[in-house]
């Protein structure tokens, strides 16, 4: 052990030091927390609930995993990621949100592995660096989820993603991205990507497509979200 236990518990986590597995999983919703702790982990512990930002340890298959909410955005997960890299000895944290897709091959409930990270944020800033980092997943994170996807028989697709810092775009500039490549939008893997980086630890983003830029009509529900999109759950659980 480190002296990263000294600096626990957090303003944000009241875990205890080795509360939290190796490998943590982290939806953007506390009720997607709960969800994959109730649904499968077994003897799943409640370690942290301040803020009401779920999180939980427990088993899959026998091996310790844990589960954490991040909330929405890169200020928030910023904080969380940083605090279970920094603090809590996590070395892994694979992300598994919903998003907005630009791409004409994926539908709802399709799947994106979030190879780079693009932003319209400022969150890289503070490293001081004479240029501009590129955000990019754990390469043995993204070929193990890669090998799942393919196992499943689930559609999907690797690439670029877009963390955007705006929801509500008064520029309405989101399918420009699409022109370089992008697959879409969701609002925390570039600073998950960064933090991973800078800690040298390891990142990945899996992405279920909840609502589309190019088939609206296929546009899923708050509640769809919360309970429906296992497969992520489960491609992400078994490389954990």
């Amino acid at each position: 052990m480190s002296n990263e236990h000294k600096n626990v518990p957090t303003p944000h986590i009241s875990a205890a030091y080795g509360d939290f597995a190796p490998t943590v999983l982290m939806p953007g919703d506390p009720l997607r927390a709960k969800f994959i702790a109730e649904n499968y982990l077994t003897d799943a512990k409640l370690v942290n609930n301040v803020r009401g930002v779920n999180g939980y340890t427990g088993y899959y298959k026998g091996k310790r995993v844990s589960v954490m909410a991040s909330g929405m955005g890169q200020p928030s997960i910023g904080i969380y990621s940083y605090e279970l890299f920094n603090f809590y000895g996590v070395e892994n944290i694979i992300r598994v949100g919903s998003c907005g897709s630009f791409d004409k091959d994926l539908h709802a409930r399709d799947i994106i592995i979030a190879m780079g990270a693009c932003t319209n944020g400022n969150y890289a800033s503070q490293y001081n660096l004479p240029g501009t980092f590129c955000p990019i997943a754990s390469y043995n994170l993204v070929e193990k989820a890669v090998a799942e996807c393919k196992k499943s028989g689930v559609n999907f697709k690797v690439g670029n993603i877009l963390s955007s810092d705006t929801f509500y775009d008064d520029a309405n500039s989101g399918m420009t991205w699409s022109k370089m490549g992008v697959l879409g939008v969701e609002m925390e893997s570039a600073a998950l990507y960064c933090n991973a980086a800078r800690a040298g630890k390891n990142a990945l983003c899996i992405c279920t497509v909840s609502d589309s830029f190019i088939y609206p009509e296929e546009n899923t529900t708050a509640e769809e979200r919360q309970n429906s999109f296992t497969k992520m759950m489960e491609i992400a659980l078994a490389i954990a």
